[in-house]
């Protein structure tokens, strides 16, 4: 089983939404996806939970979480979202970069680009990786 870690600084933005993606399409016999910040904030920013739900897909239960060393020991995957010098690193890890802007109080047309464009990075890693649910055989 493949696990994949989606981060950021805050877990409240791109990283919420780019495991929900991941997890609403993947296979997951083969891989799931769990987000997490290097200093996590509060709560989700509503602008995001706000998108997600157009979207279909409810982030107003998720809760942002640190990125621990017990989650780098168990990550297969690490896909950093723009962060930076600020991302956390997972040492012998693969490790990629989707350096997109963060979310957080931009206007909702801007929010909702940001998100089309996780959709699409993941969907692409999906297919890629071979952990897309329509990849079944």
């Amino acid at each position: 089983m493949n696990r994949v870690v989606f981060a950021c600084v805050q877990n409240a933005g791109r990283s919420q939404m780019a495991a929900a993606f991941f997890n609403n399409e993947a296979d997951r016999a083969k891989a799931v996806a769990i987000s997490a910040g290097t200093a996590p904030g509060p709560r989700v920013h509503p602008e995001v939970v706000e998108v997600m739900r157009e979207a279909g897909i409810d982030l107003s239960n998720a809760r942002p979480r640190a990125f621990t060393p017990e989650i780098a020991d168990e990550v297969t995957l690490l896909v950093t979202m723009g962060c930076g010098d600020t991302c956390p690193v997972a040492p012998g890890t693969e490790t990629i970069d989707w350096p997109l802007p963060d979310p957080h109080g931009q206007p909702i047309a801007r929010v909702r680009e940001i998100r089309d464009a996780i959709r699409d990075r993941v969907r692409g890693l999906l297919r890629e990786r071979g952990w897309s649910r329509s990849d079944r055989v």
